[in-house]
């Protein structure tokens, strides 16, 4: 095999035909300016051409169920291995994946509760034992006189198929009537048709008895007859007669395996699906395993209180209820029975009023009269459902998109009432472990789950079955905290991991897997980590080229390149300006060239300043009053106006759940009227100090190819009205909409204004290619043939901002959007490049660039997440100087960060801590970056002492 990882004539986006030779079996960074190719160069070549190779030696049958990788544009790549890909992209977006089940974790505890879990009684707790025949009968005989039952005997439960064959063993026993899937069913009424790909239940009906005084030897049969056809298992059900006259059904479960002796409930044999919140065996019935119910507010339903419900106090709720005739004529009698009028201001209406209003009359009747359009006069008598139960109920029942959109927007996510957010059924939570059950133990952090299962005392038994089971959850425990994330419960929902995290998840199962001679390709995975957790996470990337692997990481992270062995330096500027090969070699090799911007900065010659004073404020502040979300300590917390806050600490410590969960909901709900519902906390004042919150995140500026930085900002708007006044337009009758292409008119309809064509190539990727009609230039060709200072919408939409500013230096209204895009380092982004193709750091700066050229009111709170994820030394410069202008405007800048260079320059530190998980969540040091370093207990302020010692400043 070759000694190196070959590369001729790479020229995939920017690249400009890139040679490079790559170490095989090291650590090798590729680090540059953002935008300079590393990704390109990385991902779109080298572990492009490494799917492609893989996937064309599979037969064309299996490729065509692939979803396939282009060919990337090199001339040559030699010397590659199967290639494993390890992104930024969030593990999973499904409310029921969790840490547990992407690691497969709780796999393994779901094995190990259903083999040697200890079942107990969810009543009284005492531990279940089997029951036997004659205490089945007992119970079932001693049911009131009269009550009728239904003896079952489940034969199939849950499997997929059509089951045509057990339906005729059971007609050949001689039994007429099954249960199928809820639903009885005759045997000779026909055959029985199940969906093959569906799982299905069957239960035989053995007999259908009333009970009497003198028919127990009756039962006695049947449930012999049930358990032996059941293999140990009888469902009963039972219709019990009430006083009114009316008859309350349900079911029972008897098992001669398990059940309490004294409340009698009964629980099957323990199976790994049992203890699946996925799966409807043991999940909660009223969330189906979700843990949380969508429920509608009240607060949400009010937007006025000043208005009165037929003037809108409820906005369009009524309007979509048909609040006019019937409706109305009910909410005014239901006004009457309370002594007021629905044209009051909602406001002054009774609270009684409100309540049933809200949440309806229950069993209490309305007395009207209600009289038709037609005239028509009725005398009705009716309950009042209520506004809240009767939006939950449209929203499950409605087919149509838009109003379950309408009412969604109203609603929120509730504990359920059930399970109260434990996600199975009590019967499964009663199943204990070391006297945990299995949620109770998924709730635990990775940290405390190994301790919990060292500790772990078991029979000799016990141990002999669960050898196996628990080596694999500790292994995978262990690989988990090696790469800092023992602060991680696995019960955290996998939607809420940072691109960090989960990035870090699959690089500990990839350490887990053993894997010799393949080549990971890895990108920034020191995002969101803390510098005290860096050792860890090197250590790992370590250990994957010890076993004979070779590592490609994407970074920016000093001391990552410091640890490798290799670095490629790509650049030397971004976008148009980068795609060379500037350096390469060990650290020192990069530090010794010049050109390299890279090595300026790891050298010194080049670095970011700290600021000569810090802020002072302007007096005024934001207070959190014992926040206490998720591990946050009920803790107090102050935030300065008019200064640049970060706040710190390791991984885990509580900063998104003070910032994002309760600081930014909490004050966007009041000044935004955002409708989500903030993380637990007492109170926040100095609300009032500022006029609205903004929260500049690194979600993309589109969700489709449509979305570009020029439609983003406001630009093209101005773009559009300076080309429907050129003399050719006016002539034409052109208005600014013709040059928009996304609706009919200016655009080319060949390709609705997209400017590529997907040609679809069955088992090989498909293809897109230039519109033959518009040659990707997205217009038709009249709207073209319009131009300002000799080019076209379709060119202007091509240029670079760099490009751009000169072209148009006397338009002020567009100047000044290309000014702040170049401010934040994005001059190398073309106007018109498509939203799909920009990274998390890009989106977030064309966000900082949309609200530079605002005009600023000065009493706005920005909050950011991390936003020096993907940033180059060079970056971050830039973008300390766009934060420092916002905060010189009067404004207040609130960040989560772990890149020194930024928490250096604040002017307030808030650091978190101590640890991560249930060892974090409190205040371990506040003030300027000066006092936070004097903070022995704070890892922030140990690492940030060194930087300010080395500048002069302590």
């Amino acid at each position: 095999m070759e000694k190196n990882i070959v590369i001729k004539g790479a020229c995939e986006n920017n690249l400009q035909d890139l040679d490079v030779t790559i170490p095989r079996d090291r650590l090798v960074v590729f680090t540059g300016l953002s935008g300079s190719g590393k990704s390109s160069l990385a991902f779109d070549t080298i572990y492009a051409e490494g799917q492609k190779k893989y996937v064309e030696s599979l037969s064309a049958y299996a490729r065509q169920f692939l979803g396939l990788m282009k060919k990337p544009d090199v001339k040559v790549i030699e010397g590659l291995s199967p290639a494993i890909s390890i992104d930024q992209k969030t593990t999973n977006k499904n409310p029921r994946s969790t840490v547990g089940t992407v690691t497969e974790i709780y796999d393994y505890l779901r094995l190990l509760y259903a083999r040697i879990g200890i079942p107990h009684c969810p009543i009284c707790g005492r531990e279940i034992t089997s029951q036997s025949v004659d205490s089945i009968v007992d119970r079932i005989a001693g049911h009131e006189i009269g009550t009728r039952l239904t003896v079952l005997a489940p034969v199939i439960r849950g499997r997929k198929g059509e089951h045509k064959g057990v339906f005729g063993r059971i007609q050949r026993d001689g039994y007429t009537r099954v249960r199928v899937d809820g639903e009885m069913h005759r045997l000779d009424d026909g055959e029985i048709l199940l969906e093959k790909n569906k799982k299905h239940t069957i239960e035989i009906a053995i007999d259908r008895i009333v009970v009497k005084e003198d028919n127990r030897s009756r039962i006695a049969e049947a449930v012999e007859l049930a358990i032996r056809e059941g293999e140990g298992l009888v469902n009963v059900l039972f219709a019990e007669n009430q006083e009114d006259g009316s008859r309350k059904e349900y079911e029972e479960t008897f098992s001669t395996m398990l059940a309490c002796p004294e409340h009698g409930i009964g629980i099957e044999e323990m199976e790994p699906r049992m203890f699946s919140f996925n799966a409807p065996y043991g999940s909660c019935e009223t969330c189906t395993g979700l843990g949380f119910t969508l429920r509608i507010k009240p607060e949400s339903l009010v937007t006025d209180e000043n208005k009165s419900l037929v003037k809108g106090a409820m906005g369009n709720v009524f309007a979509s209820m048909d609040a006019m005739g019937f409706y109305r004529q009910m909410l005014q009698q239901l006004a009457i029975d309370h002594n007021t009028d629905i044209t009051r201001p909602y406001k002054e209406l009774p609270e009684d009023f409100k309540k049933e209003l809200i949440y309806g009359t229950g069993t209490r009747k309305l007395k009207y009269t209600y009289t038709s359009k037609s005239g028509r006069v009725s005398h009705m008598n009716h309950t009042f459902e209520g506004i809240i139960p009767s939006l939950e109920r449209r929203y499950g029942e409605s087919k149509s998109d838009y109003i379950r959109e309408k009412i969604g927007a109203m609603m929120t996510e509730a504990e359920c009432p059930t399970c109260h957010g434990r996600k199975l059924k009590d019967t499964v939570l009663a199943v204990t472990v070391g006297g945990k059950n299995i949620i109770e133990v998924t709730d635990m952090s990775v940290i405390q789950a190994i301790d919990f299962f060292r500790k772990l005392e078991l029979t000799e038994r016990e141990k002999a079955i669960s050898k196996l089971i628990t080596k694999e959850i500790m292994d995978r425990l262990s690989f988990l905290q090696t790469v800092g994330l023992g602060y991680l419960t696995l019960s955290r929902a996998a939607g809420t991991l940072s691109g960090g995290e989960s990035q870090r998840i699959r690089l500990a199962t990839q350490i887990g897997s053993g894997l010799v001679g393949v080549l990971y390709i890895l990108d920034e995975p020191s995002i969101g980590l803390h510098q005290k957790d860096n050792d860890k996470l090197l250590q790992a990337l370590r250990n994957l080229t010890d076993m004979g692997n070779t590592l490609i990481v994407v970074e920016h992270d000093e001391d990552t390149m410091y640890a490798a062995d290799h670095i490629v330096d790509i650049g030397p500027g971004a976008g148009i300006y980068g795609g060379k090969l500037v350096a390469q070699g060990t650290v020192e090799d990069i530090k010794a060239c010049k050109e390299s911007i890279t090595g300026q900065y790891l050298s010194g010659v080049r670095k970011i300043e700290i600021p000569a004073k810090r802020r002072e404020g302007n007096g005024l502040s934001l207070r959190v009053l014992g926040a206490a979300e998720n591990n946050l300590k009920n803790i107090d917390v102050e935030i300065p106006a008019g200064k640049l806050v970060c706040v710190t600490g390791v991984s885990g410590s509580g900063k998104s759940s003070l910032v994002n969960r309760i600081i930014y909901k909490g004050v966007a709900a009041v000044t935004n009227r955002l409708q989500e519902t903030p993380g637990k906390y007492r109170e926040i004042q100095g609300i009032e100090n500022f006029d609205k919150v903004i929260d500049i995140d690194q979600s993309p500026i589109g969700r489709t190819p449509r979305s570009n930085p020029a439609t983003y900002t406001g630009m093209f708007d101005h773009i559009r009205d300076l080309f429907a006044q050129m003399p050719e337009a006016k002539v034409r009758g052109y208005s600014k909409g013709r040059f928009s292409f996304n609706v009919k008119g200016g655009r080319c309809e060949a390709c609705r204004g997209d400017g590529i064509t997907k040609v679809e190539m069955h088992f090989l990727p498909d293809v897109y290619v230039p519109c033959e009609v518009c040659g990707g230039a997205r217009y038709n060709h009249e709207t073209l043939e319009v131009k300002y200072k000799g080019k076209n919408i379709s060119q202007v939409l091509e240029m670079s901002v760099s490009e751009a500013l000169p072209f148009f230096a006397n338009q002020a209204g567009i100047e000044r959007y290309l000014k702040t895009l170049d401010e934040v380092g994005l001059g190398y982004v073309k106007l018109g490049q498509p939203s799909t193709q920009l990274s998390g750091g890009e989106a977030q700066r064309i966000k900082l660039a949309t609200e530079l050229s605002k005009r600023s009111t000065g009493r706005t709170l920005y909050i950011l997440d991390e936003p020096t994820t993907g940033l180059h030394f060079a970056d971050v410069d830039k973008l300390m100087y766009v934060l420092n202008r916002l905060v010189d405007d009067g404004n207040t800048v609130l960040v989560i960060e772990h890149n020194l260079d930024v928490i250096k320059c604040a002017d307030h530190i808030i650091d978190l801590g101590p640890d991560g998980g249930d060892g974090g969540g409190t205040i371990v040091a506040i003030g300027t970056p000066e006092e936070v370093a004097m903070c022995p207990e704070s890892y922030t302020g140990q690492y940030l002492k060194r930087i300010l010692e080395k500048a002069g400043r302590l």
